[in-house]
């Protein structure tokens, strides 16, 4: 089975959101300002409710914040 990876549109969402900071974000959705910064680099994945919550602040879809998507296969098996 390949592994899959969350990508996000976060940063790109903040800059339109008059320039929203990593902590304003973190503050309307319930986390701290870490969980952000690790989410806008690919290093954590969000849980469904979280992942919710954030699209509700930019007042966007789901699909529009959050992308799933196969990570290269290079030689991985399947099962």
């Amino acid at each position: 089975m390949s592994k899959r990876r969350v990508s996000n549109n976060i940063r790109k969402l903040r800059f339109h959101h008059d320039e929203m900071t990593q902590q304003q974000l973190a503050e309307k959705v319930g986390v701290t300002r870490q969980t952000i910064i690790a989410m806008e680099k690919g290093k954590y994945s969000p849980s469904l409710e979280l992942a919710f919550r954030i699209a509700r602040v930019f007042n966007s879809p789901l699909e529009d914040v959050f992308s799933y998507e196969p990570e290269p296969k290079d030689g991985q098996r399947t099962h």
